[in-house]
C-alpha cells in the first residue's frame, strides 16, 4: 500500500520535490485516488494535550545571568522532553487530557512517578520562565508584597538571604520557592527533583508559589560549574517583580 501526507487540500507522494513540482494535475490526481480509496493516506498525529510555552523574551534576554545556550537548552530540550513524557502518559491516564495542569499538582498522590516528574517539571518551568526578565525590566515588589515579605522576614534583604540558603542547601536537584501559605502568610521551602508547594505529597509544606528558582544543575553548569552559589546570586538581577506581584494578589483572591 502507498502511502500519502495530506494537508489543506493538497496530497502529494513522499517523492523527490522536482518529481511532484511539475503542476497541479499529479496532486488532483492522487486527490482523487485517495478519494476512492486506492491509496491510503497517512494518519495524522494527534495534537499534544500538554504543550511548551515559548519563551516570554528571546534566549539570550537575561545574559549574562543565564546564556543564551543554557537557555535554549534548558527550554527546548529539558522542559520540551517534560512535555513529551507527560503526553506519553495520557494513554494509561486518559484523565489527563482534559486536566488543569496546576490543579493536577493537587492530586499528583494519584498518579505514577513519571506523571509526578513530569507534570511537576512541566509546571515548574512553566512558572519559571515567567518569574524572569530582563535586567531593568522585572519591575520592583509591589508596596502590598514589601508589607508580607517584611510582616514574615522582617525585610527584603533577610527574603533574599533566606532564599539564598534555601536554594544553596538543597542537596542534589530541585527548587526554592517563595510561597503564600494557605493562611495568607509568606514562607520559604524548598523541594527536590521536580516536586512543588501544590503536591498533595508527605514533607512538602504546601502553599501557592509566586517565586521559584531552578537549581538543577542544567539550570546554570554551562556558565556557572559548580558555582551554585554565584548563579543564584546573580538570578536576583532578572526576578521578574511584576509577576510575582500578579501573583501573590491573585493568591489573596
Amino acid at each position: 500500500m502507498s502511502w500519502l501526507f495530506c494537508g489543506s487540500g493538497l496530497c502529494r507522494w513522499l517523492l523527490p520535490r522536482n518529481v511532484v513540482g511539475h503542476g497541479s494535475w499529479l496532486s488532483l490526481l492522487l486527490s482523487v485516488l485517495v478519494g476512492f480509496g486506492i491509496f491510503q493516506a497517512a494518519p495524522m498525529q494527534a495534537s499534544a494535550e500538554f504543550s511548551l510555552p515559548p519563551l516570554p523574551y528571546s534566549a539570550n534576554a537575561l545574559e549574562p545571568a543565564v546564556d543564551a545556550r543554557t537557555m535554549k537548552i534548558h527550554h527546548d530540550l529539558h522542559h520540551g522532553a517534560y512535555v513529551a513524557n507527560l503526553n506519553a502518559q495520557i494513554p494509561t491516564f486518559p484523565e489527563l487530557a482534559s486536566a488543569d495542569l496546576t490543579t493536577l499538582q493537587g492530586s499528583i498522590s494519584k498518579y505514577s512517578a513519571a506523571v509526578r516528574n513530569n507534570a511537576g517539571g512541566h509546571y515548574n518551568h512553566s512558572l519559571f520562565w515567567t518569574v524572569m526578565a530582563p535586567a531593568g525590566k522585572g519591575g520592583q515588589p509591589s508596596v502590598d508584597l514589601v508589607k508580607a515579605i517584611k510582616l514574615a522576614f522582617g525585610s527584603q534583604q533577610a527574603m533574599q538571604q533566606q532564599f539564598n540558603q534555601a536554594a544553596a542547601s538543597r542537596f542534589g536537584s530541585g527548587w526554592a520557592w517563595l510561597i503564600v501559605k494557605p493562611d495568607g502568610a509568606l514562607a520559604i521551602t524548598s523541594t527536590p527533583n521536580q516536586d512543588n508547594p501544590l503536591m498533595d505529597l508527605p514533607d512538602i509544606e504546601r502553599g501557592t508559589p509566586i517565586l521559584a528558582l531552578d537549581v538543577w544543575e542544567h539550570a546554570y553548569y554551562l556558565n556557572y560549574q559548580n558555582r551554585r552559589p554565584e548563579y543564584i546570586n546573580t538570578w536576583w538581577n532578572v526576578v521578574n517583580w511584576k509577576d510575582v506581584n500578579s501573583r501573590y494578589m491573585a493568591s489573596r483572591s
